[in-house]
């Protein structure tokens, strides 16, 4: 599972808003370090979106 999401981290070219964070994480922590946390961010969402149905923070990122 946690290669899946590292290859899934490592090929979001297309979300701006993960490319962003990894961008800004990395300069802080290492490039690294900063596909494991975008990684993780996308757990998250995965997990809330199947116990939701829906994920509510992309919700909020397409209004902006």
């Amino acid at each position: 599972m946690r290669w899946a999401a590292v290859e899934a981290a490592q090929g979001a070219r297309n979300a701006d808003w993960l490319t962003e964070t990894r961008t800004r994480i990395a300069e802080r922590r290492g490039r690294n370090i900063a596909t494991v946390a975008v990684a993780r961010k996308l757990l998250t969402f995965v997990y809330y979106g199947l116990r939701d149905g829906h994920i509510r923070a992309l919700e909020q990122a397409k209004a902006a």
